[in-house]
């Protein structure tokens, strides 16, 4: 497996910190989110990554370099003359995932020990495109499930927009978890351009597709991108 680390975001909701540094760099527990995330794929063995950056890119690139690359093949998408979003930005590094069997992509503002090998083997049996992480918590944007634990719609319940795939009998909500893990032939299917968000990739392939929900409760999981 081969993993992208989605660090390119402005960070809004760390400000101030944000408005002199990226996110990647904000400090908890003595070391950057950005550590947690690559200590997080070196424990599921996983050592070829690449990076996105735009908002102060050359402080992460200076501080990767200085940390000797985490002792990892590590390499940079750079995002600096236009920010992509998710969907753009995995786009963008599509090049990289070539010869692999399965792609991990993780948001750099999720602390989680999330078991990675066990969620890349329930993928991998599943035959499904894309596999996304998922919990019961509160939030004001949902994953919408059928009975198969299938992707079948998005909802914002603090707006009220609502959007679905396909109609299903039953439907459960879940909040994603910023993990997810991509079979690589998805990359061929991605029509989209610029700047957009994997939400639309998703929604639009589920509807021919199998885009699988992942239960990960239980676990450690945090979202440090807000103070």
């Amino acid at each position: 497996m081969k993993a992208m680390i989605l660090a390119a975001g402005l960070g809004t909701r760390l400000k101030p910190f944000t408005e002199v540094h990226p996110k990647a760099l904000y400090t908890i527990h003595g070391k950057t989110l950005l550590e947690h995330a690559v200590n997080h794929l070196k424990s599921s063995g996983i050592h070829d990554i690449i990076i996105n950056v735009h908002h102060f890119a050359e402080q992460i690139i200076e501080f990767i370099h200085l940390h000797n690359y985490f002792e990892c093949s590590i390499s940079i998408s750079d995002e600096k003359g236009a920010l992509l979003e998710t969907g753009g930005g995995i786009k963008k590094a599509t090049w990289f995932f070539e010869n692999c069997d399965a792609a991990v992509v993780r948001n750099v503002d999720i602390l989680s020990d999330l078991d990675l090998l066990r969620m890349a083997k329930s993928h991998l049996n599943s035959g499904s495109l894309a596999t996304l992480a998922v919990r019961n918590r509160e939030t004001s944007r949902y994953f919408l499930f059928d009975d198969q634990m299938n992707l079948c719609g998005w909802e914002n319940r603090k707006t009220g927009e609502r959007r679905l795939s396909y109609e299903a009998d039953i439907t459960t909500a879940y909040a994603f978890s910023g993990m997810q893990i991509l079979d690589p032939c998805i990359f061929a299917m991605i029509m989209e351009e610029g700047n957009f968000s994997l939400t639309d990739l998703y929604l639009r392939l589920a509807k021919t597709n199998e885009i699988k929900g992942y239960l990960e409760d239980g676990i450690l999981w945090k979202d440090i991108g807000k103070l």
